[in-house]
């Protein structure tokens, strides 16, 4: 693993944001959460207490894919269990909010507008409310993945494959309206290429994203990368080290540690086993005036 190390998202004559990975990934609840089967996309609640995730392999859900949750006890995390507003179909790529009142994900339930779409669904004294689906300005006739509202709740962050992109799926952004979305519009600048961008974060700044990117997210190795933004624009955005990338496996499903702001989970195929497993790892935003090559480690 590589230690501390400074990755530089954009050259300009001002400071701009980079990030800092310190020290080693640590693996989440081994056993309760991180198993055999692949686990992906962990969010914990802002009072640290409850940790959700998706796997697509788990046995015990009301679907091929389910959410999964563990809550925190005297002990350490409790067993896990599959949550209420599973549906028999996939239901994948929780996220909490800012302020612990809903859950994002996605599902390609009944009643939606393309093949998997967004939806949000409150989180209440007894559990989860009704999923409610955020509507035809978010999601459209293609496939919409991991939403994150940002930590000011002011706009939604996700990718999709829906025409008029850069490529297959690329990075998009709806500002939150009194309760509702605004139309979706990709992010501007060069962070979305010919390549698959999706799964998306912004960090604690509600400006840096850290997502995945990979040629294509189906026939290649998917790795982690961070983009800045200046002036409402965001650069093409540069790989992450081996602290959080792995030089064989996938990485990707990465989201903000609402309990610790300069933290950062995801996931990561490593080992012999094949399977995707769920991490944390400690970030510093920095701010540097170089650039460095996009592709290096």
């Amino acid at each position: 693993m590589i230690g501390a190390l400074a990755i530089t998202a954009l050259a300009a004559a001002a400071p701009v944001s980079a990030i800092e990975i310190a020290g080693e990934a640590e693996l989440f609840a081994p056993g309760i959460a991180s198993t055999d089967h692949s686990e992906i996309r962990l969010t914990i609640s802002p009072d640290g207490n409850t940790a959700l995730w998706f796997s697509r392999d788990r046995p015990g859900g009301a679907g091929g894919y389910d959410i999964w949750m563990t809550r925190r006890t005297t002990a350490g995390w409790g067993p896990a269990a599959p949550v209420s507003f599973n549906s028999p179909g996939r239901d994948f790529d929780p996220a909490f909010s800012a302020d612990g009142r809903f859950v994002f994900f996605c599902s390609d339930r009944p009643g939606g507008i393309g093949k998997d779409d967004l939806y949000r669904v409150a989180v209440t004294g007894a559990g989860f409310g009704t999923p409610e689906n955020l509507g035809p300005a978010v999601n459209s006739a293609g496939a919409e993945y991991a939403p994150m509202l940002s930590p000011d709740g002011s706009q939604l962050l996700f990718s999709s494959d829906r025409p008029g992109g850069a490529g297959g799926h690329d990075l998009y952004t709806a500002k939150a309206e009194a309760g509702r979305f605004a139309a979706a519009a990709p992010l501007a600048g060069a962070i979305n290429s010919a390549a698959d961008e999706f799964d998306g974060t912004f960090l604690s700044d509600g400006r840096t994203v850290v997502f995945a990117r990979a040629p294509s997210m189906k026939a290649d190795r998917i790795d982690l990368h961070v983009a800045a933004e200046r002036n409402g624009r965001y650069d093409k955005g540069m790989i992450l080290p081996l602290a959080v990338n792995d030089p064989v496996g996938d990485s990707y499903g990465p989201m903000l540690d609402w309990s610790a702001s300069g933290r950062l989970t995801f996931s990561a195929q490593r080992g012999a086993s094949g399977s995707m497993d769920l991490y944390r790892a400690a970030y510093r935003l920095t701010a540097s005036d170089g650039l460095e090559d996009d592709d290096a480690r």
